[in-house]
């Protein structure tokens, strides 16, 4: 059985299609939060995402913040005009969709959670020390998170050490010990790589392969802008930050 899994997908169409494109087959679908937030389309995100087969998604800080269970307050000034913007761009059965979806599940023997095991809407899993933490908070053999924007693998080690591997597209990783897993941003990656990613996980021989795909940057750019959303949102996803 082949897993999709992504996350991050910011309301970002042209990088979620490029995605589901290059992804092959698969036979079901692990989305790790943030559908929405940032980017021009977030119904026609959320639409798409419900279509897809055996789906599994999980709660994200904009999701949340769309739905209002958390206050817009907590972001800066472009990401809650984004957010408020995308409100009324919604319909009252997408909105239903996501708020819905659990903040932290166990699947196949995986933890998932958008920002890390601890705390499943707002923590950024970014750094060793905070890894160490999330690990006493779940017992299963892995977790997979998004959040950070960045595709990366936090490994607990048997010295009492956290090891961190940055996977490049093209990698396979099996794994042998407890780990943190991070398949970076579909639509808004922040590791200065401005194609979207995802991981394709093969759950017979248990590996996690990591993939990027490029696409029409400008027309979302253009679609940002056309939107009356914050153009930062539209300069970032050419920088890849």
């Amino acid at each position: 059985m082949r897993a999709l899994v992504i996350s991050d997908i910011h309301s970002n169409l042209g990088a979620f299609e490029a995605v589901l494109a290059d992804a092959g087959e698969f036979d079901r679908v692990i989305c790790l939060g943030d559908v929405v937030g940032y980017g021009p389309d977030p119904e026609e995100c959320v639409s798409l995402l419900r279509e897809l087969p055996n789906l599994t998604c999980i709660m994200g800080n904009h999701d949340a913040a769309v739905l209002d269970i958390i206050s817009t307050t907590h972001f800066n000034h472009e990401a809650r005009k984004a957010l408020n913007l995308q409100k009324s761009l919604m319909t009252k059965s997408s909105l239903d969709f996501l708020s819905e979806l659990p903040e932290k599940l166990l699947l196949d023997g995986i933890t998932l959670a958008h920002g890390s095991p601890r705390d499943p809407i707002w923590e950024y899993v970014d750094q060793g020390g905070i890894a160490w933490a999330a690990f006493e908070y779940f017992e299963s053999q892995g977790s997979l998170v998004g959040h950070t924007h960045t595709p990366a693998i936090f490994i607990e080690s048997a010295d009492f050490k956290v090891r961190l591997l940055k996977p490049e597209s093209g990698d396979r990783w099996i794994p042998q010990e407890r780990f943190i897993l991070n398949p970076g941003a579909v639509g808004q990656p922040r590791d200065r790589d401005p194609r979207a990613a995802y991981v394709i996980w093969d759950l017979e021989e248990n590996s996690f392969l990591f993939k990027r795909v490029p696409y029409d940057v400008s027309a979302v750019a253009k679609r940002i802008e056309e939107r009356g959303i914050p153009s930062i949102q539209a300069r970032r996803l050419n920088l890849g930050r």
